[in-house]
C-alpha cells in the first residue's frame, strides 16, 4: 500500500486513499465518500478544510476504513451508511447496499402517481427499507407497508424508519404470503434475481459481503417473479399497478410471465439510464 502519511491534511488524506484504491483496482470515489462520512462534512465544508490538518482520531479512523475497503469490504458497510433518494440509510451485511438503478424505479412509481389521491403501497423484499422509505418520504399521505422474509433485514429497515422519523408498517413475509389481507394500489419489488451460474462474473466484494438470500434465486433467477405472477393479482386493487426491477437480460422472459398470468393487464418494459431493460410495470 502507498506510504501512509503521519498527520495529513484533508486533501493529502483523500489523495493517499485514492492512490491506495487505484492500486487495488477499486473505485477511487470511495475515498471521498468515506472521508465525508467519517468527518461529517459536506462537499463545500471539505473544500474549505482541504489544507487543514485532519484531526488525529479522524485520520486514524479514515486510514482503517481505507484498509478495510482495500481488503475487499464495501465502503458502505465500512461506514455503515448508504445514500438513497436523498435519504441516508443504515446498512450492514444483513441487507443489500441500495443501488442508484433502484432510484429510477422509485422515480417511475412517483411519476405515475402525480396528482393522484393517497394510495396504499406495498414494498415486497424491502431489505434496508430503501424503496418504502423513499416513497413515504416523498408522499407522506400514502399508506406504505413493507415486507421481507429476513428478520435481520427487517430490524435494519425498522431502525432506518425510526431514525428518519418515517412511518412505514413492516411485516415478515415470504413474498405475499403473510402480508396484510388488503388490496394495494401499488406493489413494488426489487427481489433477488441473480442466477447462481452468474457468480463467476460478479464482483468478489458482492459475493463475499452482501446477503446471498437477497441476491440469488432459483430457475435462472426467475423463481420469485414466477411466484409473483401467480399471486399478485389477488393483492392489487382495481386499476392497481405492480412495479418490478430485474437483471438487464431478463426483461423479455419476465414480461412474458406476466402477460401469460394476467392476460388483461398492460405490461410495460422500461430501460434504465444505461439503456438496458431493467424495470416492468403491470397495470390492471
Amino acid at each position: 500500500m502507498t506510504n501512509r502519511p503521519n498527520q495529513p491534511t484533508y486533501f493529502e488524506a483523500q489523495q493517499w486513499a485514492s492512490f491506495c484504491l487505484k492500486a487495488a483496482a477499486l473505485p477511487t470515489d470511495s475515498a471521498r465518500f468515506l472521508l465525508l462520512g467519517i468527518t461529517q462534512l459536506d462537499q463545500t465544508q471539505l473544500l474549505i478544510h482541504y489544507r487543514d490538518r485532519l484531526p488525529t482520531t479522524q485520520w486514524q479512523a479514515f486510514a482503517m476504513a481505507i484498509d478495510r475497503v482495500v481488503a475487499g469490504e464495501p465502503a458502505q458497510y465500512v461506514l455503515g451508511r448508504a445514500p438513497f433518494y436523498g435519504l441516508e440509510l443504515t446498512v450492514n451485511p444483513a441487507v443489500l447496499i441500495p443501488r442508484v438503478e433502484t432510484e429510477e424505479l422509485v422515480d417511475w412509481v412517483l411519476t405515475d402517481a402525480t396528482g393522484q389521491a393517497a394510495e396504499k403501497v406495498l414494498d415486497v423484499g424491502t431489505g434496508s427499507g430503501a424503496i418504502a422509505l423513499a416513497l413515504k418520504h416523498e408522499q407522506p399521505t400514502w399508506q406504505v407497508t413493507a415486507s421481507d422474509i429476513s428478520t435481520d433485514a427487517l430490524a435494519v429497515a425498522r431502525g432506518n424508519a425510526e431514525r428518519l422519523g418515517i412511518a412505514v408498517d413492516f411485516h415478515q413475509s415470504d413474498l405475499l404470503a403473510q402480508v396484510p389481507a388488503t388490496r394495494y394500489d401499488v406493489i413494488v419489488s426489487n427481489p433477488p434475481y441473480i442466477a447462481t451460474t452468474e457468480k463467476p462474473a460478479m464482483d468478489a466484494n458482492v459475493i463475499d459481503y452482501e446477503p446471498h438470500l437477497a441476491l440469488f434465486a432459483d430457475h435462472a433467477g426467475l423463481a420469485l417473479y414466477e411466484q409473483l405472477a401467480q399471486t399478485v393479482q389477488a393483492h392489487l386493487a382495481d386499476h392497481g399497478r405492480l412495479y418490478l426491477e430485474f437483471g438487464y437480460h431478463q426483461g423479455p422472459q419476465i414480461k412474458q410471465l406476466f402477460q401469460q398470468a394476467i392476460p388483461a393487464a398492460e405490461v410495460t418494459l422500461r430501460q434504465d439510464m444505461a439503456g438496458h431493460d431493467r424495470m416492468l410495470r403491470i397495470s390492471l
